[in-house]
């Protein structure tokens, strides 16, 4: 192994992606314990990490060229020894010449000062905040103002962190490309406007407000459903180069704050709006119009109040059919579609805004590949069998859609290009339906959750691949609330 030319074992090194796989190799010899520690270029460490500063500086040396860093001390105790504090940020600042990407999450002994050290790296694109209790905005502005090359910044449960200056500074420079906020209290949707010309350059854009017990309660204000906070000039912004826009819980009535944005992004891509007060159809009208290469939506809508024409109040979701039309009619390139109500009775299917027959205008309309309906209560068999004749659709997710049986199985068993199929807490389905996607022979996934009627045994052999559970997943917790706060 020694004689072996330093170039042919870097390229033996490269091609070797198990972390534990390169951390035995570089214990064969003193020669790939260098060559493995000059190429390493990313590295994950939590409660593990010396943080002695003589140590720190070891490990800076020993990987001399990392370029993406994460520091993780999620589920640590002090038993786990000292975690990474200012002076030892300082070092990795000082040391890691090359790095362009770090993550520091649940990290709470650094604070401002040890976050200004990070202005030290001038090659910083993208930067993590995750769970750091004691940063705050004049941490936050010292980057800002030093990381000239910041490209991408991800704020999450960072709960000090209130005051915009640092936000105003990003927006004059014109930087940034991606921008996250989740659950930061301090900070306001509203704050985003003075965000001014950074909008121009921003490619990816989320923003999640406070999670809440309650999210799903509706609530005594009263909304206007013919409100348009786009026939007004508001805010004098623009966002062409918006692709990827994120919003949950928010509230946008009565000032139009983060609304306005949605019918200013012409080259949006996805969208995904989770739980938003306020919006309506109008706002989704001005966003079709402005969004011509929409691919892919999620909406996610509980129950609000909203005013009618003919002057009384109703509750309902956000958006009517008049939205699926216009992204009928505007969004032909539309090929991801999710949709989750929360809240709404079975026996209520008015509650929610849509209709079967505009939602099948939509499925018409455009090439929808993957659908995913999540207590859609107007939605039943008949609508299954205008699924089975979309020439696009490949896969298809249904959640607590009550009104779909054996029946609307049939029909969909014989959708063209159908090969993935999800059911979960689809109580009206039983083995008999499940039999009439055995004798299809499409499928190539079926995955079955909490289906009380299915059993193991007729789920079996139906797709080359069968995941079949009683039992909630993660993924279902999150989709239909439980578990702790949305």
């Amino acid at each position: 192994m020694e004689d072996l030319p330093e170039a042919l074992l870097t390229e033996i090194l490269n091609r070797i992606t198990t972390t534990s796989d390169l951390n035995s190799l570089s214990l064969v010899s003193k020669q790939l314990y260098k060559i493995e520690g000059n190429q390493r270029g990313a590295i994950r460490v939590g409660s593990g990490l010396c943080t002695a500063t003589e140590a720190l500086t070891s490990f800076c040396a020993r990987f001399p060229n990392l370029r993406q860093v994460e520091i993780d001390y999620s589920g640590w105790i002090p038993g786990h020894g000292n975690q990474l504090d200012n002076k030892g940020l300082s070092v990795f600042s000082s040391h890691c010449s090359s790095l362009i990407d770090l993550t520091l999450s649940f990290c709470s002994h650094i604070d401002d000062s040890g976050l200004a050290c990070l202005a030290n790296c001038k090659k910083l694109v993208s930067l993590r905040l995750k769970s750091t209790p004691q940063l705050t905005s004049i941490g936050l502005f010292s980057v800002a103002v030093g990381c000239t090359s910041l490209s991408a910044l991800h704020l999450i449960g960072c709960e000090k962190i209130d005051s915009v200056e640092w936000l105003e500074y990003l927006g004059r420079d014109g930087s940034l490309e991606e921008l996250v906020v989740k659950n930061c209290k301090g900070i306001n949707h509203h704050d985003f406007i003075k965000f001014g010309p950074g909008w121009m350059k921003l490619q990816k854009f989320e923003f999640e407000g406070k999670r809440g017990r309650y999210d799903c309660i509706t609530g005594d204000v009263v909304y206007g459903s013919s409100y348009d906070a786009h026939g007004m000039d508001l805010y004098d912004f623009c966002c062409e180069s918006l692709k990827d826009l994120r919003l949950v819980r928010i509230e946008t009535w009565p000032e139009a704050g983060l609304r306005v944005v949605l019918g200013k992004c012409k080259t949006l891509e996805k969208l995904c709006l989770e739980y938003v007060c306020a919006l309506n159809d109008n706002d989704m009208i001005a966003l079709s119009r402005s969004c011509s290469n929409l691919k892919s939506i999620s909406l996610w809508l509980n129950l609000q109040l909203y005013s009618s024409d003919v002057g009384y109040c109703e509750t309902r979701t956000s958006f009517t059919d008049n939205s699926l039309y216009a992204l009928a009619l505007n969004c032909r390139m539309l090929q991801t579609v999710d949709l989750s109500f929360t809240g709404c009775a079975a026996d209520w299917p008015s509650e929610i805004g849509f209709t079967q027959e505009g939602f099948l205008v939509l499925i018409k309309s455009c090439p929808i590949c993957v659908l995913v309906l999540n207590t859609a209560n107007f939605f039943d068999d008949e609508g299954m069998k205008g699924l089975s004749s979309s020439p696009h659709l490949e896969t298809l997710q249904l959640i607590l859609c009550h009104a779909v049986t054996d029946a609307g199985i049939r029909f969909i068993a014989h959708t063209p290009g159908l090969s993935n199929l999800t059911l979960q807490l689809c109580h009206y389905i039983t083995d008999v339906g499940v039999a009439e996607l055995r004798r299809a022979h499409k499928l190539e996934s079926l995955v079955i959750e909490c289906c009380g009627e299915v059993s193991l045994e007729a789920a079996q052999g139906v797709a080359t691949s069968v995941h079949y559970s009683s039992n909630y997943s993660d993924d279902l917790r999150k989709r239909i609330g439980l578990g702790g706060y949305w």
